[in-house]
C-alpha cells in the first residue's frame, strides 16, 4: 500500500509541475516567463530585426516585462525590471554592431557617450548566428549584458537603460516590425 501511495504522490506532483511554455517567432523559441533579480517577468512580445533594403533577418528579439503592455511610455517610464533577448540568426561583425549601436542611441548618444563606449566594448569581434545576447535591467543596479552565458558587465543607472530600451520601442526603432512585435503585436 505504501508503494501505491508513493507512486500516486509522484504522479500527482508531476501533473502539478508547471509546464514550460514558449512562443515562436522567425524560427526562434523563447520562454513565456523569466526571472530577473527577484522578479518574474512575462514575455511581452517578439519581433524580428531586419536590415538592408532586402529586409534580411538579423536577430529575433524578445521583451520581458513585469506585466504585458503595448505602451512604449509605460515601458520607458517605469523603473521596473526588464529583459531584452536577442537571438542572432545571421553573423554580424563588430563594425556593423558598432554602427547599429551608434545609430540606435541617436540623439541621446552624446549624453551617454562614455557608457555607450563601454557598452560597445562588451561585444565580441563577431557575433555568430545562434549567439544569444541578454540585457537585464534591475532598478538600483543598472543594465547587465550577457553574451551567451558570460556576464560581460553592468552599465549603472536608469538613464542609460531607458535610452537602451528606447532604441527598440521608442519613436525610431531599427524597423517597425521589430517594435510592433516587442509591443505584443504580430511577429515580423
Amino acid at each position: 500500500m505504501s508503494r501505491f501511495v508513493a507512486s500516486l504522490a509522484l504522479l500527482l506532483s508531476l501533473a502539478a509541475a508547471p509546464v514550460a511554455h514558449a512562443r515562436r517567432c522567425g524560427g526562434v523559441s523563447m520562454d513565456d516567463n523569466v526571472t530577473v533579480g527577484d522578479a518574474t517577468l512575462v514575455l511581452n512580445g517578439m519581433g524580428i530585426r531586419e536590415a538592408t533594403v532586402f529586409n534580411v533577418d538579423v536577430y529575433v528579439a524578445g521583451l520581458y516585462l513585469p506585466e504585458p503592455t503595448n505602451s512604449p511610455r509605460t515601458i520607458l517610464d517605469g523603473d521596473t525590471p526588464k529583459r531584452l533577448v536577442m537571438h542572432f540568426v545571421r553573423d554580424v561583425d563588430r563594425s556593423d554592431m558598432d554602427e547599429a549601436i551608434r545609430e540606435g542611441f541617436g540623439d541621446v548618444a552624446e549624453r551617454h557617450a562614455a557608457a555607450i563606449t563601454r557598452f560597445a566594448n562588451m561585444f565580441p569581434e563577431e557575433i555568430r548566428s545562434g549567439t544569444i545576447l541578454t540585457f537585464d535591467y534591475v532598478p538600483g543596479r543598472g543594465l547587465s549584458v550577457r553574451v551567451g552565458n558570460r556576464n560581460k558587465g553592468t552599465i549603472r543607472g536608469a538613464g542609460f537603460a531607458r535610452a537602451f530600451f528606447r532604441i527598440f520601442v521608442g519613436p525610431n526603432p531599427p524597423n517597425r516590425g521589430l517594435k510592433r512585435g516587442l509591443l505584443g503585436g504580430t511577429c515580423g
